[in-house]
C-alpha cells in the first residue's frame, strides 16, 4: 500500500474493533449454549399446571397434585352450592315442579356425561372425527363432573400423565431405534453404481 492510499482510508478507533469482536464471540457462545441446552430427540408434552415436571416427578410434583386435587374439589363444592341456590330460587319463583325437576335432571345427566368424557380423555386421545365438539356444550353445563374427574385423577397422577408418558416413551424408543440403525455419515457414502 502506498502512503497516499494509507492516508485516504479512515482509521478505526482502537477501542472499536475489540468490542465488535467480543460481541461476535459472545453471540456465538450463546448460540452454542442454547444449542447444547436443547436435548436431541423427542420432547415431552407439557401438562397444564405441571409443565414437563411429570417426566421425573420433580419441582414439587406431589405438592402440586395435592393442591390441584383439593382446589378442584373445593371449586366443585362451591359450584354445587351455587346450583343449590339457583334451585332454591326456582322454588321461590314458584315455577312448578316440572321445570324444577327437569333442571335437576339436566344438570345430573350433563355432569355424569362430563365426568365420563373427561375421565376417558385422560386415557386416550379423542378421534379427530369424534363427537367431542358436539358434546362441548353439554360438558360445559356439567362442569361439576369434569371438576370431580380432575380431582380424582390428581389423587393418582397428573391428569393425562399416563397417556403422555406412553406416547413419550414410544416416541423415544422409535428415536433410539432410528438413531442406532444409522451408521456413519450418509454424505460420505459412495454413490451406487448404475448397471
Amino acid at each position: 500500500m502506498s502512503d497516499d492510499q494509507r492516508d485516504q482510508t479512515p482509521a478505526e478507533p482502537a477501542g472499536a474493533a475489540a468490542p465488535a469482536r467480543a460481541s461476535a464471540a459472545s453471540a456465538s457462545a450463546s448460540a452454542a449454549a442454547s444449542a447444547a441446552a436443547v436435548p436431541a430427540g423427542p420432547q415431552p408434552e407439557p401438562i397444564r399446571y405441571f409443565g414437563t415436571t411429570w417426566v421425573n416427578h420433580e419441582s414439587h410434583y406431589g405438592l402440586r397434585r395435592a393442591a390441584l386435587a383439593v382446589g378442584s374439589l373445593v371449586t366443585a363444592t362451591a359450584a354445587a352450592l351455587l346450583l343449590r341456590f339457583s334451585y332454591e330460587g326456582l322454588e321461590i319463583g314458584n315455577v312448578g315442579p316440572f321445570l324444577s325437576i327437569s333442571v335437576v335432571v339436566l344438570f345430573a345427566i350433563s355432569s355424569a356425561i362430563a365426568f365420563v368424557k373427561t375421565w376417558d380423555s385422560y386415557n386416550r386421545r379423542p378421534a379427530p372425527s369424534s363427537d367431542e365438539a358436539a358434546l362441548k356444550g353439554l360438558k360445559t353445563i356439567g362442569f361439576i363432573g369434569s371438576l370431580i374427574a380432575y380431582s380424582l385423577r390428581c389423587l393418582t397422577e397428573a391428569p393425562g400423565e399416563k397417556l403422555r408418558r406412553a406416547e413419550y416413551e414410544r416416541a423415544f424408543a422409535d428415536y433410539e431405534r432410528r438413531r442406532s440403525t444409522r451408521t456413519g455419515n450418509p454424505a460420505a457414502r459412495r454413490p451406487k453404481r448404475k448397471k
